[in-house]
């Protein structure tokens, strides 16, 4: 297998909330600002980072994870995206070890040998001096094959403390510290209950950006920090295809999806996999009282509706055209955020706002997740997108509960071996062609999802041509 060479960086932590997406912001901002063209990637199931990530990069982020999607589909995907960059900066998630098992599969650090990648790690220094020289040489002897070629020290106190951290890793590792930010008193980027707040809730994006990037060129040895990058041995290449080959392209399909401030979590590849079956994407909003065009699918990702709950609630036409839409066959396709909206109501606070209305079902925000990490699920109840045997693997993140009205016993789609899902293990609901649940998928890791969206999109294209033949037929015939 031929391989590559991409100057290449991957930004880890000793957990969450070392400091690794501040630094990955910096960083990002820094290289762009010296006239570098940076990829953006970030580890593992997220959307949040990511599309700070991006912003701060000024390029789409694109995900990688070992769990979604194989470690050949990782390098394609890698590949397809590298080819016209200077620097590819993956951010990496949770610890650097932490995978979903003991033995740490699907953990940053098998990404980074999957890519045999650098790593650059972020370590919190709050109360710790000499002890972190330690804490590095462990890092360095616990998984010996991960290169971790540089530090960078966060939350340091002052001069002192800077330097004792500093001379103690120098003297007990061969890992440079390549940089050594203070503690910043306020977070640039308030943090809510599924993380960091979204672009979408402030406006002082491209200060922030440029701050931090003052920060990171202040604080960090960028120099130092470019010639690792560059150093990054060549990787495996592959010769995968993203996207299965589509078949009927010449049948185009309108397909819209919603993104606005309520729903707007899409992973990139899940819209171009769409494109690349021959689905024309619309952009539509639930919140704006527009005309749609005409529809032959609808796919309604994930996000904060909870937020945007009373304009969800006040657009009445909307949540009835969604209604309407879902009851005429359309197919619609909704992931958490999505499925709320397609619930009877949603209760957050003490305040419960009325929403589509497709399924008998009321969602309740909790201040606990319900839900949270990867996902495995079989599916046991036909639906428009998976056949019945069919499994795959996903993620979940809510913190909302279902109660369904009517005394209605529901039945779901999906038997989980692995999540929570809507009920203790099981999740998913179908009307019609209407198909919704808590999981997110990535469509690199299921590719017959797109394909199947779109011969559904298809049917419902031609179901409605020989429906207005018929009318026009029996008109003729009156």
């Amino acid at each position: 297998m031929p391989s590559r060479m991409c100057p290449r960086l991957i930004v880890a932590g000793l957990s969450g909330g070392s400091g690794k997406t501040i630094v990955s912001l910096g960083l990002g901002r820094a290289f762009v600002e010296s006239g570098k063209i940076v990829q953006p990637f970030k580890k593992g199931p997220d959307y949040i980072d990511a599309n700070w990530l991006g912003l701060s990069c000024q390029e789409s982020t694109s995900n990688l994870d070992p769990f979604l999607f194989s470690s050949d589909l990782i390098r394609a995907l890698f590949k397809a995206r590298t080819i016209t960059c200077d620097l590819a900066l993956i951010e990496g998630n949770r610890g650097v070890f932490d995978g979903k098992n003991t033995s740490g599969t699907c953990s940053t650090s098998e990404l980074a040998r999957i890519l045999n990648c650098p790593v650059l790690l972020v370590v919190d220094c709050t109360k710790i001096t000499r002890t972190m020289a330690a804490v590095i040489k462990g890092c360095q002897a616990f998984e010996p094959d991960m290169h971790l070629a540089g530090v960078i020290l966060n939350r340091t106190a002052g001069d002192r403390h800077r330097a004792i951290i500093r001379d103690s890793i120098t003297a007990y590792t061969d890992v440079p510290v390549l940089g050594a930010l203070p503690k910043i008193r306020h977070n640039p980027i308030p943090e809510r209950h599924m993380g960091l707040t979204s672009d979408r809730e402030m406006e002082s994006g491209t200060v922030l950006f440029s701050d931090l990037a003052r920060i990171i060129r202040e604080t960090c040895d960028l120099e130092a920090i470019w010639s690792v990058a560059c150093a990054a041995p060549p990787f495996l290449d592959s010769q995968l295809s993203l996207f299965p080959e589509a078949v009927g392209r010449n049948q185009n399909v309108t397909i819209g999806f919603v993104r606005d401030a309520a729903l707007w979590f899409y992973y990139r590849e899940n819209l171009e996999a769409l494109e690349a079956q021959g689905a024309k994407l619309v952009q539509v909003s639930l919140l704006e009282p527009n005309e749609w065009p005409e529809l032959d699918g609808l796919y309604l990702g994930g996000g904060f509706p909870e937020t945007m709950a009373d304009k969800l609630a006040e657009q009445e036409t909307i949540r009835q055209r969604v209604k309407d839409l879902s009851d005429s066959g359309l197919p619609i396709y909704a992931e958490c955020g999505g499925f709320m909206y397609l619930g009877r109501s949603l209760v957050y606070g003490d305040r419960t706002y009325p929403m589509a209305g497709v399924f008998p079902v009321t969602t309740r925000l909790c201040h606990r997740p319900q839900g949270h990490g990867y996902t495995e699920a079989s599916v046991v109840v036909p639906n428009p997108f998976f056949q019945v045997g069919f499994t795959f693997s996903g993620h979940e993140f809510h913190y909302s509960t279902c109660q369904f009205h009517d005394g209605i016993n529901p039945i779901y789609v999906l038997k989980m071996s692995m999540g929570v899902g809507m009920d203790s293990g099981h999740d998913g609901l179908v009307h019609e062609n209407t198909y919704a649940s808590y999981t997110h998928l990535h469509a690199l890791g299921v590719p017959g999802w797109a394909v199947n969206f779109v011969n559904a999109s298809r049917a419902f294209q031609r179901s409605k041509k020989n429906f207005d033949k018929l009318k026009k037929f029996v008109a003729k015939s009156a």
